[in-house]
């Protein structure tokens, strides 16, 4: 499958193409960035600092040097020169001291990587030359494999992605078309690049598929500790990270109630290995979870799967705040949920996958608890509401009327007296439509029928030809749909 490739994705935080609103980090919107990159490794912890230096100027300075940290364990000698051109472009507006005195490039390290990655690469390309004249498939795919991560380890993407789709043709079990997809998926989530991921996701799914299936048939007698359980360990082994991946791929993509279920339902936090750290923290999980949930599930559903789900309170454990603010939601006090977003709003907006959702996941979480609150009333004034939410009546007036116009709340408000009262279903005028409704459907219905069997005894049917192309509709149809 070929993959749209963008040249400047290899620097993500600079050129995510999507306005972000600046973050004010102080007293009333605390962030520790070093306690926030202390949960990331290599790529990933540049590429949010960079993110950051983006869009916080106040934490521009700091972001930087624990970027540059970063770096020079790393062997992407072009990522330093990149990283302090976008600071520079950041710094002229916000009057700050330029990159070079800031954080000054390690020439030497400059020097010894960039020969030692020209040595590595020149090696890896003589292997497979050589393993490719030899015809010899599983070296062939190897060498692919460690070309892909070469690639991806000196931060040029589109070579990494053309080895790692290249081992296909060299796959010859099951296992190797997973780990090619896993290798794959890892790159689409350093990219961003969240349309694709479901496709690597699905083959990967097939692959387990097929080598389960596989086991299933042969003839081989069954050895203790091999049976079903040791399958559904091979699958869990790999079926976080997909679950992982498909939920963040929702989430990339504005599908909240989706992403939410995926990411409810995770293993515990080993089962994703490697992967903790290298793209993702646990705690990001548990953020991005809760949100989705909060703003697209039921109560019902929120107390089953969030609160009542043990794997889950893992990863909200490393946000202690998290289960203060779904606590809050469920015991429907609403003016402490808003507290608590608004304060850590810049926790929330400086995450790479999940920032720029921010502003919607709120606004969904604020709609349905206007919701959730206005049900028990038959009317209710929306002074009571702007006590209960912490706002001032003018802005509980607003939402309402815009909630009201969405249908989302059937009621109506009296603005002179600031009242919110809720339209009484008349039961007996519905039942009556609905029983006329399904009459006259039941009576088009008949029509239909026995138009199409006079139309059969005057033997006035149009039969299809034998050799009709598939996209011909038979022409009996055009007399009973009309």
């Amino acid at each position: 499958m070929d993959i749209d490739e963008d040249n400047n994705q290899n620097l993500r935080g600079t050129t995510r193409g999507i306005s972000t609103p600046v973050i004010l980090v102080d007293n009333n919107h605390p962030f520790d960035i070093e306690a926030y990159s202390s949960s990331y490794t290599g790529r990933t912890a540049v590429d949010r600092l960079v993110y950051i230096i983006n869009i916080c100027p106040q934490l521009a300075v700091p972001a930087l040097q624990l970027a540059v940290q970063h770096i020079f364990k790393t062997r992407d000698v072009d990522l330093y020169r990149n990283i302090a051109g976008a600071y520079d472009v950041m710094a002229v507006n916000a009057q700050l001291p330029p990159a070079a005195e800031v954080a000054p490039l390690d020439q030497v390290w400059y020097d010894e990587w960039t020969s030692k990655n020209l040595a590595e690469k020149t090696r890896l390309e003589v292997e497979l030359k050589t393993y490719t004249s030899n015809m010899i498939k599983e070296s062939i795919r190897m060498a692919h494999r460690d070309l892909g991560q070469f690639y991806l380890s000196v931060g040029d993407y589109t070579g990494a992605l053309k080895h790692f789709t290249k081992i296909r043709e060299s796959c010859t079990t099951s296992q190797h078309v997973v780990d090619m997809c896993i290798a794959i998926l890892e790159l689409l989530i350093l990219q961003g690049n969240y349309s694709h991921i479901s496709t690597y996701v699905f083959k990967a799914d097939t692959a387990l598929d097929a080598a389960s299936n596989a086991a299933s048939a042969s003839t081989t007698p069954v050895i203790p500790g091999t049976g079903p359980a040791k399958k559904s360990q091979e699958r869990a082994k790999w079926q976080t990270k997909l679950d992982f991946a498909s939920a963040l791929a929702h989430l990339g993509q504005g599908n909240y109630e989706k992403a939410a279920n995926l990411f409810l339902k995770l293993g515990p936090v080993k089962e994703l290995g490697e992967w903790v750290g290298k793209l993702i923290a646990p705690g990001d999980i548990g953020i991005a979870g809760t949100l989705c949930a909060l703003a697209s599930l039921s109560r019902s559903a929120i107390k089953s799967q969030l609160l009542e789900n043990e794997s889950f309170s893992i990863y909200i454990e490393y946000e202690p705040y998290v289960r203060e603010l779904v606590e809050a939601y469920m015991a429907s006090k609403f003016s402490t949920v808003l507290d608590l977003l608004e304060r850590y709003s810049a926790r929330h907006l400086v995450d790479i996958h999940f920032g720029q959702h921010i502003k919607n996941l709120t606004d969904l979480i604020k709609s349905r608890a206007l919701v959730l609150y206005f049900q028990p009333f038959s009317s209710i004034k929306l002074e009571r509401m702007a006590t209960a939410f912490g706002w001032t009546v003018q802005q509980v007036e607003e939402q309402v009327v815009s909630l009201i116009q969405a249908g989302e709340i059937r009621g109506r408000v009296d603005s002179q007296n600031k009242i919110l009262k809720a339209k009484e279903a008349d039961a007996r005028s519905e039942l009556f439509a609905r029983a006329l409704r399904s009459g006259k459907e039941m009576q088009a219905a008949n029509r239909k029928l026995l138009l199409r069997m006079r139309l059969q005894q005057a033997d006035l049917i149009v039969k299809a030809p034998k050799n009709r192309g598939e996209g011909t509709a038979p022409r009996q149809t055009e007399y009973f749909n009309e």
